[in-house]
């Protein structure tokens, strides 16, 4: 079981590491903007869709390298003045509650993303560019946060049923 929860660690750890290029790729596209817009009074057509698509895509992506790194947003104040097997308890509770989000999040991403597949739907812009391989990483990033969490979840029940911290 150790083994497996190292492999989906470090899927959530590489998987992250490489979607998080997507930053500058967003940033250089905004850049790109600024200078044609206002150094050249040329602005594009297609810089603001593209930056919102590589935006969204970064934040579906990373999710699960965040969950891997605990980065969620927590109450931290209140959270660790409890005993490890209450905090345990807590973070099933979480994680079950996780799970259910990210499972509905999967088969709703892939029919969304299919949907749009099957019609090759385009943006509204000049250019009509496909959006369905954004729709297709909704559905990656859904599948990433729910290999993260079923970790996150096995963990917590070692925690509640050992007393002991998890250490991989």
């Amino acid at each position: 079981m150790k083994q497996l929860l190292r492999v989906i660690d470090s899927i959530s750890d590489w998987s992250g590491r490489i979607c998080s290029f997507l930053v500058f790729f967003g940033i250089f596209v905004l850049a790109f903007e600024v200078v044609a817009r206002y150094f050249f009074g040329a602005p594009t057509v297609w810089a603001h869709g593209y930056s919102q698509r590589i935006f969204g895509s970064y934040f579906v992506l990373v999710g699960a390298y965040t969950l891997f790194k605990h980065g969620h947003v927590r109450v931290d104040i209140i959270y660790w003045r409890f005993s490890l097997r209450v905090r345990a308890f807590l973070d099933l509770i979480n994680y079950a509650l996780l799970l259910i989000w990210s499972f509905v999040l999967i088969k709703e991403g892939w029919m969304f993303f299919l949907s749009s597949y099957e019609i090759r739907e385009a943006d509204e812009m000049v250019l009509a560019h496909p959006v369905y391989p954004v729709k297709f990483f909704l559905f990656v990033g859904a599948i990433l946060i729910t290999l993260q969490g079923l970790n996150r979840l096995f963990v917590s029940v070692f925690e509640l049923v050992k007393g002991v911290k998890y250490e991989s």
